[in-house]
Parts: structure tokens; C-alpha cells; sequence
């Protein structure tokens, strides 16, 4: 073990049995300390905000709140291997998002009826959902935009991986079938169970990816609207691709807007919104500047590492909060020191691969996990392919169109809508972008769009020379497809088809089902 990378056998850290590893990883003195002094940090920033009253009064009262003992785990877990500035982008990237995450924590429990009950705080609120953007709040200076279901159950599963288990088994209780996503069944057991957070002036949902969201949104919004939480549901059109769709899709943003103004009493801002967007606008800049690395010998920003940020950057913050623009410089300049050297995030680079598909939630380090094991590299993934066009920062006109745009094509539903071309097509496009001779393709078993496709991917992978791996998953639920049933998806496929060995056999096969 050293400061080399692969110097050291990561699946010796692994404590069979256990929650956690047996001891944190030697990466050489500096970065060691440097890893530890993040770590102290974390810890420092979680018992700032525990230490409030209504906080506090928060963690006691709802039982997702257990899975963020395992903060700083999560963060370890995807760092694992990594060294240098690669070890300080991911840093700068998962020590943000668990602050705001926090953020987010501390104003949802200050308002919420159970805790603070702020209600002055609450009327200047609007309740989002997970999957939506949050573009829409960027015109409206004196207003918060939550999203509870981050809290309760997205975050959650990142932090332990069946941390909603108990609220699936809930809602099954109740009669809903257990072959529906578990991500919108998870957020309506929150509801059944009476653990949501009660705040909001009023709320924003979108027809979002699947008739299953679209059922968790019904019964959302009959709890909201029971505390007297009016609820607005934005249609934006299916055929995104298609112009003669953007007008209605326009008409809905705007509608929203108005929603929002009436149960609020704030108006839209339009200095504001453009004095936002111009950071969503560099933050997307960079971004692509990251993703044009991938296409080199030598990407840097790849992996979980960029997935999951990209989520929350582009989603979730969409330009609202300097903090991430700021961290994004700060990573960009990382990234092109460690590119101009020809930094390697692991020892070898065997394949380049596109991670397409829906990804696992309670598994999120296993793109870590490939490049680290078998020298695979995740370039790029299919939810960080999203709408990269400038949009406008001065035309109040163009700028609705823009928003209803972002609505349209956000994260995961430019590729589950608009037709078979933006999923199965566009699938070989970025292949011969990004040089990939690979395809990790997640089979999410409670998704049926893109099982229905299964043959077609064979076929296309076959005719253009991609070697395709299935990893199949359940998204928010390890009991139906455990983290060692997903590596062995791609061990049995490297071994018997590609005949190679791993790079850290030590990986191969690890006891980590009670891991957090």
C-alpha cells in the first residue's frame, strides 16, 4: 500500500460481516491527511446542524433519517482507489452535495408543522418533486424550492442501500403491486407511513417518466392538499423532439408560473432568473468540458463521480447556488492539470465503456467498482446526457421556451420520451463519440420500457462491434438483486467471453451485503 494508485488491495478493506470497512484506505501521507481532514470536516458540518433543536427534533421523528449516520461512509465509498487531484474532485463534488443536502435538511425541518414549525418560513416554499427540474424557481428571489422525496428516499438509498425497504413493504401492504418502480412506490409508502414532512406554500409536480411516478404523484398531492398545500402537475409533452409540441409546452411553464405567484404572493423576477441562468449556463459549460475529456485517452471526470453530481447540479440547483459554480471551476481546473499530465485514475485502462440505461441507486459505487476491478472505464453515463444548449439569459420571450425545454429533456426522461431514437439510436452515436468499444447496459427489472428494447440492443450492439453486458438491479430495492449479483453480471462476462483476468481480484467477490 502506498501512494501509487492500485498499491493496494481494495477488497482487503472490506470487513466481512460488517457495516463498515476494516480500517479507511493508505493513499501516502499527503493524501491521506488530506482524505481525513474532508472526512473531520463532514463530521464537523453533520454535528453543526444535529445540534439544532428542530433538527434534531427531525432525526427523532423520522425514521429515514437513520440512513445519514452513513454520510461519510458513502463518501469513502466512492473515493475508493482514487489519488491526487482525482481524490480532490470528488471532494469538492459529494463534501457539496452533503452540505446543501443538509441545507436542504435544516429549512425542510425549520418549517416543517411536526419540528420548527416556522410558518412563516413554510409560505415561502414550494414543495418540488425529486425527478423535476427546479428551473423553475430561478425567477423568484424571495422563495425556497424543497423537495422532501430527496431527502426521504433518493438520498437515503445512496447513503444505505435498503434504506426505503420499509416503506416498499408498506405500500405493498396496501395493495399496490410489487412489480412497480420502486422509487415512486418508496416516496407513496413515505406518505401511507406518515413520515413526510409537512411545509409549503404550495407545490410543483411533473408528468415526470412512467405511469408509476405519475400514481406517487396522485397520492402526494392528495396528502398535500389535506394540509391545504395546493398542488399544480406540469404536462410537459412526451414528443419532446417535435417542434409543433413546444408551444403547449410553453403554455404549461407559464401556467405554472402564475400557480406559483398566486399561492405565493411573489412575483416572477426576470433580473433574477437571468442572473441564475447564467450560471446554469457555465455550469453546463463546464460540464461538457469534462465529458469532451472522456473522449480522449485520458478522461478525468467520469463515473459516479460525475453522474451523480451532474444530477444534483444540474437538476437540483440549477444554477441557484454560487457554491456550485464556484466548485465547478474548482474542478475544471483540477481536471485539466490532471489531463495535461496524462493522470491515470486507475493503473491500466482495458475498456471504454458508455453506462447506458437506469442506474442502480442502492449501488451507485459500482462504477468505481469497474474501473478499480477490471479496468474498465465508466466514460460517460446516459442521465449525465442531457439538454446542453445555451439557454437564453436576456429574451424573457425565448426564455420560457427554454425553461419548458429543460422540462422536457431533464435527467433520465430526454431518453425515456421522444421515441425509440433517443434511447436505442443515439445509444451507438455517443459509442463512436466517446470510442467506446463497451456498453454496461442496467437492467432495471421493474422498468418495462427499456426491457421491452432488450432484443433490439442485442442486435445493434452486435452490428456495430460494442461488447453489451446486462446488469440487471431492482433500482431502490437490494433484496430482489443483491450489489454481489450485479458484479457478477459483469464477472461472468469478462471471464467467460473476454477470457481476462481482474485488475484487483481482491474485488471480484466481496461479503458486503450489510454494508450501509
Amino acid at each position: 500500500m502506498g501512494k501509487a494508485i492500485g498499491s493496494e488491495r481494495l477488497g482487503d478493506l472490506y470487513k466481512p460481516g460488517g457495516k463498515t470497512r476494516k480500517r479507511r484506505e493508505w493513499r501516502g501521507v499527503q493524501d491521506t491527511f488530506y482524505d481525513y481532514t474532508r472526512w473531520l470536516g463532514i463530521m464537523k458540518m453533520l454535528a453543526t446542524y444535529l445540534v439544532r433543536p428542530h433538527f434534531l427534533k427531525g432525526f427523532l421523528r423520522y425514521r429515514w433519517m437513520l440512513n445519514y449516520i452513513a454520510v461519510p461512509h458513502m463518501i469513502d465509498k466512492h473515493t475508493a482507489g482514487l489519488r491526487g487531484n482525482h481524490l480532490k474532485i470528488a471532494h469538492e463534488e459529494y463534501d457539496l452535495v452533503a452540505e446543501d443536502v443538509a441545507k436542504l435538511l435544516n429549512t425542510a425541518f425549520k418549517a416543517d408543522k411536526y419540528c420548527g414549525n416556522d410558518q412563516e418560513l413554510s409560505k415561502r416554499i414550494v414543495v418540488l418533486d425529486e425527478n423535476e427540474m427546479f428551473t423553475i424557481m430561478c425567477g423568484f428571489r424571495n422563495l425556497k424550492a424543497i423537495s422532501w422525496e430527496t431527502a426521504a428516499v433518493y438520498v437515503s438509498v445512496l447513503l444505505q442501500g435498503d434504506g426505503v425497504t420499509h416503506y416498499l413493504d408498506v405500500i405493498q401492504e396496501m395493495g399496490m403491486p410489487g412489480d412497480v418502480c420502486p422509487m415512486p412506490a418508496a416516496e407513496a409508502g413515505v406518505v401511507v407511513d406518515d413520515d413526510i414532512p409537512i411545509f409549503g406554500a404550495c407545490a410543483v409536480q411533473c408528468n415526470t417518466t412512467c405511469d408509476g411516478s405519475l400514481m406517487g404523484n396522485g397520492i402526494m398531492a392528495r396528502r398535500y392538499e389535506e394540509e391545504g398545500i395546493p398542488t399544480f402537475q406540469i404536462a410537459a409533452p412526451l414528443r419532446h423532439t417535435e417542434d409543433g409540441v413546444q408551444e403547449y409546452a410553453a403554455q404549461e411553464i407559464r401556467n405554472a408560473i402564475k400557480f406559483i405567484e398566486d399561492n405565493t404572493g411573489e412575483k416572477w423576477d426576470w433580473d433574477f432568473y437571468f442572473e441564475n441562468i447564467k450560471r446554469f449556463n457555465e455550469e453546463n459549460r463546464l460540464r461538457y468540458s469534462w465529458m469532451e475529456m472522456s473522449k480522449t485517452d485520458t478522461p478525468q471526470v467520469i463515473g459516479a463521480n460525475l453522474a451523480l453530481y451532474a444530477e444534483t447540479t444540474y437538476m437540483a440547483i440549477a444554477g441557484r447556488i454560487q457554491d456550485f459554480l464556484d466548485a465547478d471551476r474548482r474542478i475544471t481546473k483540477y481536471a485539466q492539470e490532471s489531463f495535461a499530465r496524462k493522470e491515470m485514475l486507475v493503473p491500466e485502462y482495458r475498456h471504454r465503456a458508455i453506462i447506458w440505461g437506469v442506474q442502480s441507486q442502492y449501488y451507485t459505487d459500482f462504477l468505481p467498482w469497474l474501473q478499480n476491478c477490471w479496468g474498465i472505464l465508466p466514460l460517460v453515463d446516459m442521465l449525465s446526457l442531457v439538454y446542453f444548449d445555451e439557454v437564453s439569459e436576456d429574451d424573457p420571450e425565448q426564455a420560457i421556451y427554454d425553461i419548458a425545454k429543460l422540462y422536457q429533456e431533464m435527467i433520465m426522461r430526454n431518453r425515456t420520451h421522444g421515441g425509440y431514437e433517443v434511447l436505442l439510436d443515439d445509444l451507438w452515436r455517443f459509442c463512436d463519440y466517446y470510442n467506446a468499444d463497451m456498453v454496461i447496459l442496467w437492467e432495471h427489472i421493474s422498468c418495462k420500457a427499456l426491457d421491452g428494447m432488450h432484443g433490439l440492443f442485442e442486435q445493434r450492439a452486435r452490428d456495430n462491434g460494442i461488447k453489451l453486458v446486462w446488469v440487471n438491479h431492482d433500482l431502490m430495492d437490494p433484496r430482489v438483486v443483491p450489489r454481489q449479483s450485479i458484479r457478477d453480471d459483469v464477472n461472468r462476462y469478462m471471464r467467460a467471453v473476454l477470457q481476462e483476468e481482474p485488475l484487483d481480484p481482491s474485488l471480484e467477490v466481496l461479503d458486503d451485503e450489510n454494508m450501509w
